[in-house]
């Protein structure tokens, strides 16, 4: 066998060593893009028990949520808006807006995700259409919780209020009154409370379910889960765009993650989609 065989024959066999192990490298899954990893920020409880869900969906499709807990309602943004964030799922759009006037935070919502319906409640009567005409209907005492308050009753056609208010309206806005209802006003947490001397009363979920209350079962009537006051996954405005966030809002808005809310929290929490 002559020398210049010889080395063809050497050549070709480390080509082949060479492409084979790369061309099966192509097909193993080790050669797949890694997950993109996005720290998302929510508040303790029901917000982040939701997203350990939307994890396990994002997970298959390519994302790696990193949750961070936290215990109030204005770090998140502050992280979100220095970097230190990707996203964050805890608040309702006028408390966003309303962040972004007073902080000139650089966020956008890019997705609702669920709603802690405030409800009426009654010990009295078991249905709104029994609450007699004069009832006496305590609702809370501060501009965003009284303000939600009487716009439930407006969306639910009990009462009209002055156009143009906007979030934040008070019983002074109250243009139309036909049952002429009596409204009480009283601090947030004491509406439950208040059951026992009033008709009705609006009462929060937060404030709802330690009292024993279930929006789902036990309010005459509920707010819509796709009002203003819907949560929202929200995102740095220059980050809007990007490709994982779509992957993060349709994991969110998954059947597996609805299904959970609906048997996790029985109706005290309800998903906008």
């Amino acid at each position: 066998m002559s020398h210049a065989f010889t080395r063809r024959i050497f050549a070709t066999t480390v080509v082949a060593a060479v492409i084979l192990p790369l061309a099966a490298a192509a097909q193993t899954p080790s050669s797949a893009a890694a997950p993109q990893t996005v720290r998302i920020g929510a508040t303790a409880g029901p917000h982040a028990q939701i997203l350990e869900v939307v994890k396990g969906v994002a997970a298959k499709r390519g994302l790696d949520l990193k949750i961070v807990e936290f215990s109030d309602y204005i770090t998140p943004n502050v992280a979100l808006d220095a970097g230190d964030l990707e996203a964050n799922s805890y608040q309702h759009g006028p408390f966003l807006e309303q962040q972004k006037t007073d902080r000139r935070f650089r966020l956008e919502s890019v997705g609702s995700t669920v709603n802690f319906p405030i409800g009426l409640y009654s010990k009295k009567y078991k249905s709104w259409d029994a609450v007699p005409d004069g009832a006496r209907v305590a609702i809370p005492n501060d501009p965003t919780n009284g303000g939600r308050s009487l716009l439930l009753l407006q969306d639910k056609g009990v009462i009209k209020l002055r156009d143009g208010v906007g979030w934040s309206p008070t019983v002074l806005d109250v243009v139309q009154n036909p049952k002429k209802l009596r409204f009480v006003e009283i601090e947030a947490a004491q509406t439950p409370r208040a059951l026992d001397d009033v008709d009705a009363a609006a009462v929060n979920t937060n404030y709802a379910i330690p009292a024993g209350l279930n929006p789902g079962r036990d309010a005459i009537l509920r707010e819509d889960p796709k009002g203003p006051y819907v949560n929202l996954i929200v995102v740095r405005a220059a980050d809007r765009d990007k490709p994982w966030v779509v992957t993060l809002v349709e994991s969110y808005r998954s059947p597996e993650v609805k299904a959970f809310i609906e048997q996790k929290f029985d109706g005290a929490v309800l998903a906008s989609w």
